[in-house]
C-alpha cells in the first residue's frame, strides 16, 4: 500500500498535536513533518517535499493562503512537482474559501470534520483530485446562485460559464456550457438531493434528472456528484 506523507502547518500546538497522533493511527499515512508558524511552514515544504500539506489559514507571520501563493510559485519553477495542499481551518465564508482556491489550495477541509473525513479529503488529495467540505461547496454554490440572475428561465438557451479549469479541462468548457436547468439540479447535487427528490422539486421525471445529472458530470469532467460539487468550486460559475 502507497503511504501518503503529511506535513502539518498549525500554529496551535494543541490542534497539531492532536492532528498528528490522530493521523498516525491512520492506515497509509505518514506524517513526516509539522511547523507551527507559516514562514517555517513554507520551508518544509520546500525541503521535505510531502504528498499533501494541511495547512491552517489563520497564522500569525505568514497566513495559510499567502503560504499556498509562495509555495505555489515555487513550485512554477518547477520544485516539489507533486506536493498538494489542503487547507483545514474553522473559516467558512466565501471570501475566505474562493481566496484560498484563488492561491491555488487544492482542498478545503473544516477542522470541525471527523478523522474519517480528513482521512477521505487527504486521500482524494493526494491522489491529485480536489475535495471539498460539503458545507463550503454549498455556500459558495448557494452564492453563485444568487449572482445568477434570478430571471433567468430554464430553457436551454441560458446558458452559464465555467472558468478558471485545470489545464487538462479548460478546453472542454467553451464547447459544452451549463444550461440553466442544469445549474438548477447541480445546486440540488450539491445540498444532497437524491434523483427522485429532484424530479419532485423540479417537476420533471426521474429519467430527465438522470440526462441532466449525466450531461454534467460530462460537461464539467466529473466521476461522480462529490466531484461536480468540487469542479464547481474550483472553478466558479459566472453568467
Amino acid at each position: 500500500m502507497h503511504t501518503t506523507k503529511i506535513v502539518l502547518v498549525e500554529d496551535h500546538d494543541l490542534t497539531r498535536i492532536g492532528l498528528r497522533s490522530a493521523l498516525q493511527r491512520k492506515e497509509g499515512v505518514e506524517v513526516i513533518g509539522e511547523a507551527r508558524d507559516g514562514k517555517s511552514g513554507l520551508k518544509l515544504l520546500k525541503s521535505m517535499q510531502p504528498d499533501v500539506a494541511i495547512v491552517d489559514i489563520d497564522m500569525p507571520d505568514m497566513n495559510g493562503i499567502e503560504l499556498t501563493h509562495e509555495f505555489r510559485q515555487f513550485q512554477a519553477e518547477g520544485e516539489c512537482p507533486n506536493t498538494r495542499i489542503l487547507i483545514m481551518t474553522m473559516q467558512d465564508n466565501e471570501e475566505t474559501v474562493l481566496a484560498a482556491f484563488a492561491a491555488g489550495a487544492d482542498s478545503y477541509c473544516m477542522k470541525d470534520a471527523s478523522i474519517d473525513r480528513l482521512a477521505e479529503a487527504l486521500k482524494v488529495t493526494a491522489e491529485g483530485n480536489a475535495w471539498i467540505d460539503p458545507t463550503i461547496a454549498r455556500i459558495v454554490l448557494q452564492q453563485n446562485q444568487k449572482n445568477y440572475s434570478g430571471d433567468v428561465s430554464a430553457s436551454s438557451s441560458s446558458t452559464i460559464t465555467i472558468n478558471r479549469l485545470s489545464a487538462e479541462n479548460s478546453d472542454f468548457v467553451p464547447a459544452y456550457p451549463l444550461t440553466g436547468r442544469e445549474l438548477e439540479v447541480l445546486g440540488l447535487i450539491v445540498d444532497g438531493c437524491s434523483n427522485a427528490q429532484i424530479a419532485e422539486k423540479l417537476y420533471i421525471t426521474i429519467g430527465t434528472v438522470k440526462t441532466h445529472v449525466r450531461n454534467i458530470l460530462n460537461k464539467l469532467c466529473a466521476d461522480d456528484r462529490t466531484q461536480v460539487a468540487v469542479r464547481a468550486l474550483r472553478t466558479g460559475l459566472i453568467r
